[in-house]
């Protein structure tokens, strides 16, 4: 009898309609599919299988019942993915895996079954498996959950020594151990499997540190595993953010990763929050482990109080408060590039600009945008200290010299951008290529000698709160990607920029605050641009007979 492959059979289920999921979810599996058809990876259905088997078989229930495990086809799926699609050598492809699900949706005991897995049948000598939350309490949550599990199996009991801080199979050599916050202390560590519980609730740096050094300690091991499982939370700016941005990024076809799957179970429509169906792409055991009379009646309590509702928001539709997902689709960036722009095709134009200055001694960027015949043509130039160039290629892997070689990144000063540099492009834009400025946008953090060097040169300036004030602006920027009327022509510094954006929204009232996918990450080139599109709809009524730049007579 052949394997089954739940993946496609998942795949289908949600092409046909036969299970409700939302955009994410059928994101990834479209990804995972072509990623098969393609070859970039490929699919192992006797280990997908295998994990599966001893799941179903070996796996008990932990709370309120003992009996075993039965995996729903959308478990199924995931674990096939996780188990069985492998890379050219036929180890696992995915090392980082993060599954966000609603509460009551089975997520604890599920990591518990990856965990015993990976303990029992995964093949690994000496393996070393963590389960990971700030505190001891919430790390012990999946891991008393696991011994649960395996007590209730003699097989895999009589395999297993419970001992004062971890539990121990000598067979193997493997310990599974609770693990509080200790970066410095983790950095000796050397994990075959790590398991972060709800990192929704992990605070701001201390989370994202203890995440990246924990994430830099799998490199050891052949095929090792991060397991992010979480609902969404309140915490802002933590490792759920750049998990939740990093993901988006991915599933939206605009990020390199290659190791990352990330299944994201949550409603797409905040307006359909208290709809059952919409519910389903939170839920996706509804009626299995959750009964829907459950959502009716947490629905009936949160339409009578706005805490409440957000409550309900967070834990059942898995909405943060402050959410953060990558913005632009691939596609729509990859639509505005083309052949090189060249300033000399817009002698005499006027146009609006945009400025974005480093506040450290990083990067700069100035932008132009040039209206004509319906399309919106932008020109980015980008400056750099050159003390910085070979550090900031090396670390950020970004081709600085070559940038600088095409002529869109120019070294301007030794450790920090020197500002004349950037007063000289808008002089130059003007004296040289008749190219009019009728409005500077610029950040209030901005120099100020440098926006009174323009203003002394007759330039028009004007400062641009960064805030969610921008919202109306980002919606008609990637109305404008997506009717295809920007060109940025072949400024790939600009592009990779555009596709760092993150946007984070607050679900109150769907207003955006632009937001790196990554903190290493540069959207310097974009806020000079949306600096530049800030004040043309400002002063619009204005210089709008100005910008259409109609050739006279």
């Amino acid at each position: 009898m052949p394997f089954a492959n739940y993946i496609y059979e998942y795949a289908d289920a949600i092409r046909t309609g036969r299970v409700t999921v939302g955009k994410w979810i059928d994101a990834i599996y479209r990804i995972l599919i072509a990623g098969l058809q393609e070859k970039k990876w490929y699919f192992d259905a006797k280990k997908a299988n295998k994990a599966i088997k001893f799941i179903e078989n070996f796996c008990h229930h932990s709370e309120g019942r003992s009996d075993l495990l039965k995996l729903e086809l959308w478990q199924k799926a995931i674990v096939s993915a996780i188990f069985g699609i492998v890379d050219a050598g036929g180890f696992r492809q995915f090392r980082e895996v993060f599954i966000m699900v609603a509460r009551k949706n089975g997520k604890t005991l599920f990591a518990a079954a990856i965990i015993a897995y990976m303990t029992y049948l995964d093949g690994e000598y000496g393996a070393k498996i963590y389960c990971l939350a700030p505190k001891l309490e919430q790390a012990n949550i999946v891991y008393d959950n696991f011994y649960q599990m395996i007590k209730k199996e003699p097989e895999l009991s009589d395999l297993s020594k419970k001992r004062r801080s971890d539990i121990y199979i000598e067979e193997s050599n493997t310990a599974i151990k609770p693990l509080a916050f200790n970066a410095k202390k983790s950095d000796g560590f050397n994990p075959h499997l790590v398991v972060n519980d709800e990192v929704a609730s992990w605070r701001g740096d201390g989370g994202l540190k203890q995440y990246e050094v924990m994430k830099s300690a799998l490199g050891a091991r052949r095929q090792p595993m991060i397991l992010s499982i979480s609902t969404a939370g309140y915490e802002n700016d933590g490792i759920f953010d750049e998990l939740m941005k990093r993901s988006t990024a991915f599933l939206k076809g605009g990020s390199k990763e290659r190791r990352l799957l990330p299944l994201l179970y949550m409603i797409d429509d905040v307006e359909k929050w208290n709809d059952l169906e919409e519910l389903k792409k939170a839920n996706p055991n509804m009626g299995v482990s959750v009964s829907p009379d459950f959502f009716k009646e947490e629905i009936a309590v949160a339409e009578m109080s706005m805490s409440k509702r957000a409550e309900f928001l967070t834990k059942y539709c898995n909405i943060k408060q402050n959410s953060s997902v990558a913005w632009l689709d691939f596609g729509d960036v990859e639509q505005a590039c083309g052949a090189a722009l060249t300033l000399d095709d817009f002698r005499g134009c006027y146009c609006v600009a945009g400025i974005d200055l480093s506040r450290t001694t990083d990067l700069t960027a100035a932008s132009i945008v040039i209206e004509r015949d319906g399309k919106f043509y932008i020109f980015t130039q980008f400056f750099m200290p050159r003390d910085r160039l070979e550090q900031a290629t090396e670390e950020e892997n970004v081709p600085y010299g070559i940038f600088e070689k095409q002529g869109v990144l120019t070294v301007s000063g030794d450790h920090f951008v020197n500002y004349r540099d950037v007063y000289n492009w808008f002089v130059m834009l003007l004296k040289v290529y008749k190219i009019k400025p009728l409005y500077v946008g610029y950040d209030r953090y901005s120099a100020q000698y440098l926006i009174q060097d323009l203003q002394n040169s007759g330039f028009h300036t004007d400062d641009v709160f960064q805030g969610t004030n921008l919202s109306p602006l980002l919606d008609e920027f990637e109305g404008k990607l997506k009717d295809g009327s920007v060109r940025i022509g072949n400024n790939n510094l600009l592009k990779s920029h555009l596709l760092n954006v993150a946007v984070q929204i607050n679900s109150g009232d769907a207003r955006k605050k632009p937001v790196k996918i990554e903190q290493r990450m540069h959207i310097d080139g974009f806020v000079s641009v949306i600096d530049a599109f800030t004040v043309r709809s400002k002063y619009y009524s204005q210089i709008a007979r100005q910008l259409a730049n109609e050739k006279r007579g």
